[in-house]
Parts: structure tokens; sequence; C-alpha cells
């Protein structure tokens, strides 16, 4: 369940309230009694190194060109008409 909080709470304690949503907590922001945000935390990305995107595309199968385009043109309509 979210905490709910007023606009002027945001404003007079921010620092602690983004505190409490980076640790995971989904907060709804009132205005006037109606809720206007929900702050959530922003979840953070994760990279991958050349070497393990590499590695794991010597194993992916092989993409036949050739038939995926034909597949494609069964699908998609080449025009710009429609």
């Amino acid at each position: 369940m979210s905490r709910i909080i007023t606009q002027r709470e945001l404003r007079n304690d921010s620092g602690a309230i983004l505190r409490d949503v980076q640790a995971g907590q989904t907060i709804v922001v009132t205005r006037n009694g109606v809720p206007a945000a929900e702050l959530r935390a922003v979840p953070r990305q994760r990279f991958a190194s050349r070497a393990v995107i590499a590695e794991a595309a010597r194993f992916a199968p092989r993409v036949d060109a050739d038939g995926m385009r034909v597949d494609l043109d069964a699908v998609v309509t080449q025009s710009v008409d429609g």
C-alpha cells in the first residue's frame, strides 16, 4: 500500500521522503486532497560489458537474413498508401 502525503509535506521534508522512495516505498502526493503524483524509485540501470555481450552472441542462433526478409514481406505492407 502506498503512503499518502500532502504537497506541503513534500516541500517541507523532501530529503526524508526521497530517502524513503529510494528505499523502495511508493508515495502518493496530494494537492487539495486530490492525488497529483506518485513517487517511486527509478530502477537502477545495469550495464553489460562488451565481453559479456560478445560471449552471449557467440552462442546465439544465426539469423537467416533471406528467410527473415521473406517472413517480413509476408506481413508488412511496403506501400506508403497503407
